[in-house]
């Protein structure tokens, strides 16, 4: 009972049982945590979300796709940029990519043009001051 409620994802990037890390692998791991954080968030149940008003307006025979509220809801799941969610012919269309093809070209473009914010000058100052200290104690120069 005390891990109830724990949720943990681990191993994101890793493959061959985390002897190796794949940048690809990890960017698709990525994406996967971000859905299922995405599905485990919960939803809050009130008139809006159960959709009331609609029911009402639609009544028993109707349908919701052409609705507002089914657009709008539709937006709000979650939405994947490397998996593709269209039918096959559309997919075929713009070039039948993978989600791993996809996975890896966002990897290569992530690790091309992603430029860390540089730390505040007093918390760099410090951290090379602990760099030093440890070569000085490890006999590296």
């Amino acid at each position: 009972a005390a891990l109830a409620g724990a949720n943990l994802i681990y191993g994101a990037g890793m493959i061959e049982s985390g002897v190796t890390f794949d940048y690809a692998q990890y960017v698709l791991d990525n994406e996967i945590a971000t859905m299922v954080k995405h599905a485990v968030g919960g939803m809050p149940v009130n008139d809006d979300n159960l959709g009331v008003e609609d029911i009402h307006a639609v009544g028993s025979f109707g349908h919701y796709l052409g609705r507002q509220s089914t657009r709008k809801r539709g937006r709000e799941l979650s939405q994947p940029k490397l998996m593709d969610r269209r039918g096959r012919e559309g997919w075929e269309a713009d070039g039948a990519v993978d989600a791993y093809s996809a996975a890896k070209a966002e990897a290569k473009r992530i690790l091309e043009e992603y430029h860390p914010p540089e730390l505040p000058g007093d918390v760099a100052d410090e951290v090379q001051a602990i760099l030093h200290g440890v070569e000085k104690q490890r006999g590296v120069s």
